[in-house]
């Protein structure tokens, strides 16, 4: 089963990658790039390589971090409950099939979309800069996010107040989600939401790159925050949590921006690549 929705997964975001290039990107910069590819290969892949390695701790310690979690025992999970309140009961009053479809869709779908297109599209860009701030921002976020859900034990609406939200509104139109989200996700980590700082992060980026990709500006912002918004309608996340992505999004761009270029991991990575050097 999770291999056909990996499979589903992949096959959708294919063919809204497929219509983005052609509508944001264009025939000229696919040529440029063809002829470009080794030199931004080379420029990009030190630091590509530190995001898979961040994302494969990731994977690898989601099933071992939460006991560590518990040994330090900070649940702040009542704590939020107490400030916030049932702020996402407000979301679920206007809550219709259609929305769900939408909010289930953007939550599986569009967020994989959202991650992948700027990496595509900044590729295709002859300065790598835009690219190797992107990836940095996205492995900071992670390693920040990662370090937030050791130290702080949070569950979500949907596992705190059951009995008040609409818990199963993504399970229930599409039980096959259950299985893919339980592979990525872990009912104690919901503090910050890397749904939404990731999402946030893409828009950042879309804004200051306005020059470059004029058209991506509205459709990264209408994306991201029906990220932001899907995790609350969904009972997924609190406000709290997506307050707090957005507050990671904006710490990993202006970090980002900060790191790369002040030294070059391509060039300590030169001698590993002789053959994307020739031209």
């Amino acid at each position: 089963m999770l291999a056909q929705l990996l499979a589903q997964v992949a096959a959708v975001v294919g063919v809204l990658l497929a219509i983005s290039i052609g509508v944001f990107v264009g025939q000229s910069r696919l040529s440029t790039t063809r002829a470009e590819w080794r030199s931004r290969v080379r420029d990009a892949a030190p630091i590509a390589v530190v995001l898979v390695l961040v994302l494969l701790f990731n994977r690898t310690a989601r099933e071992t971090l939460p006991s560590l979690s518990w040994s330090i025992g900070w649940n702040l999970t009542s704590t939020f409950y107490e400030i916030e309140g049932q702020t996402v009961l407000l979301f679920q009053e206007y809550a219709t099939p259609e929305l769900t479809a939408y909010f289930s869709y953007v939550y599986v779908y569009g967020y994989v979309f959202v991650l992948i297109f700027p990496v595509v599209a900044y590729f295709a860009l002859s300065d790598t800069r835009p690219l190797r701030e992107l990836l940095t921002a996205y492995t900071l976020n992670y390693t920040l996010g990662l370090l937030c859900y050791v130290l702080i034990i949070a569950y979500g609406p949907r596992n705190w107040i059951p009995d008040l939200v609409e818990t199963t509104m993504l399970y229930n139109q599409y039980p096959q989600y259950q299985e893919l989200t339980g592979e990525v996700n872990h009912n104690t980590n919901v503090f910050p939401s890397l749904h939404t700082s990731l999402s946030a992060t893409v828009a950042m980026f879309a804004y200051r790159t306005r020059d470059a990709y004029p058209k991506w500006v509205p459709a990264a912002t209408l994306l991201a925050a029906s990220v932001a918004v899907s995790t609350m309608y969904l009972a997924i996340h609190w406000a709290i949590d997506v307050t707090a992505g957005l507050c990671l999004g904006a710490i990993s761009v202006v970090l980002s921006r900060r790191l790369v270029g002040r030294w070059s991991l391509s060039e300590e990575f030169d001698d590993w690549w002789p053959s994307l050097r020739r031209e």
